[in-house]
């Protein structure tokens, strides 16, 4: 059985510990207002610029852009991985690199080639002890994911994808729908030719506008500037995923704090009882021996 001093010192560790959790908490709630606003006020913007082009692309050939043409046959899809690059936020990474795990064995079954990209240290630490290669990587952003990094992001997908080096680009981050719930998200990025139903398409052509310059000089001016906005929102989302998560974290920790605390209380409580008890005993027992 421990002792006093091992529960007592348990007991304090177990304190700090928790006050840790609680800083860390405070921190991660902090950054998550400041994360979701950026994402909240930048998600209607990305929502509408898909929207409108869409609507461009549904009224022009596909074979007008480059970045609209299908490939007819899918040999090399890449896969753009977006984790975190520090850790003590729960499932956050589990989850997507798992996602990640089971969509790279897909592709191999169907015979293809996956190219990888990984975003966070995170994923990229847990694919290099798999041995695998990255096309790109990026890391030490800290969740500080601006417009430059997307476009440096986006301009090597776009120039992977005209060198026919990858015939298809996916995105895989985790979706923020609110404080307790986020969940890992695939989208596709190249080629951008929009994939609707048929009610989604009459919705869409529904909708006319008048352009000026004509549509097919729009999409070549806003289909690069659309993987910007697309990925931008894609990075904002995770960001404020990540901070949602390490404060849900956080706040699970601290109740297992308390927890472990008042458990470690009661058996301290119970060994020091004990101790006493055991103290009296001999007290009482060396006092009957003079008597005798």
């Amino acid at each position: 059985m421990a002792t006093l001093r091992d529960i007592k010192r348990k007991i304090g560790a177990v304190k700090k510990t928790r006050q840790i959790t609680k800083a860390m908490n405070m921190v991660a709630a902090a950054k998550l207002r400041g994360a979701q606003t950026r994402m909240e006020q930048f998600r209607p913007y990305a929502e509408k610029f898909t929207e409108l082009l869409e609507g461009l692309a549904l009224r022009t050939d596909t074979d007008i852009h480059p970045l609209l043409v299908s490939r007819e046959e899918v040999k090399s899809p890449e896969l753009i991985v977006v984790t975190s690059d520090r850790g003590l936020c729960g499932s956050y990474n589990t989850n997507i690199i798992q996602t990640a795990d089971k969509w790279l064995a897909q592709t191999k079954n169907a015979g293809k080639d996956p190219q990888l990209t990984v975003i966070g240290r995170k994923g990229r630490d847990y694919f290099r002890r798999r041995r695998m290669t990255f096309r790109n990587q990026y890391v030490d952003y800290f969740g500080n994911y601006d417009y430059a990094v997307a476009h440096e992001i986006a301009q090597k997908c776009i120039d992977a994808y005209l060198s026919e080096e990858v015939d298809e680009v996916y995105i895989l981050y985790s979706e923020f729908l609110n404080v307790g719930v986020q969940k890992p998200k695939m989208r596709k990025l190249l080629p951008m030719s929009p994939v609707l139903d048929e009610a989604e398409q009459e919705s869409v052509q529904l909708t006319e506008y008048l352009y000026e310059p004509s549509p097919e000089h729009l999409l070549f001016e806003l289909l690069p500037k659309n993987m910007d906005v697309q990925i931008t929102s894609v990075l904002l989302e995770a960001v404020a995923s990540e901070h949602a998560a390490r404060m849900t974290a956080m706040d699970n920790a601290q109740s297992n704090c308390k927890d472990m605390l008042e458990r470690l209380t009661l058996v301290y409580n119970k060994a020091r009882q004990a101790g006493i008890t055991r103290e009296l005993m001999d007290i009482i027992g060396g006092a009957e021996a003079l008597k005798g």
